[in-house]
């Protein structure tokens, strides 16, 4: 039985493994855009998805069209969020425990806060 030679050279393997980690990057990019409009239906997002994998550069330009802006605002609300529940969990001008409720209950109110985060902060401030 005669053996053959293998011509995929290290190269070749190194080129594999780039090639699959921007196929990574390009689905991990792709999901993360789509999947984190919260202000799209289940539907809207699985069609976009599989849009964007039919047509790629097509599909990711046309998402940035018809959807770039709601990009912006999305990360901007992130950004407020994050910042107003960094603030409070600084907290060393804290007044006290009813404070650290009340400023909790308020960030709540205002959307900052998901019902499972405020129960973990209360949870922490009464702990």
């Amino acid at each position: 039985m005669p053996i053959v030679a293998s011509t995929y050279s290290f190269g070749d393997g190194l080129l594999t493994v780039l090639e699959l980690a921007f196929l990574f990057l390009w689905i991990w990019i792709a999901i993360g855009v789509v999947f984190g409009s919260r202000d799209l239906s289940n539907w809207a997002k699985a069609l976009w998805v599989l849009f964007i994998f039919v047509f790629p550069l097509i599909g990711v330009v046309g998402y940035l069209i018809v959807r770039g802006h709601t990009m912006h605002e999305h990360q901007s609300q992130d950004r407020a969020q994050y910042e107003a529940f960094r603030q409070f969990t600084r907290g060393s001008d804290s007044g006290g425990t009813a404070d650290d409720l009340h400023r909790l209950a308020d960030l709540k109110d205002r959307g900052v806060l998901t019902d499972e985060e405020f129960e973990r902060a209360k949870a922490k401030v009464l702990g």
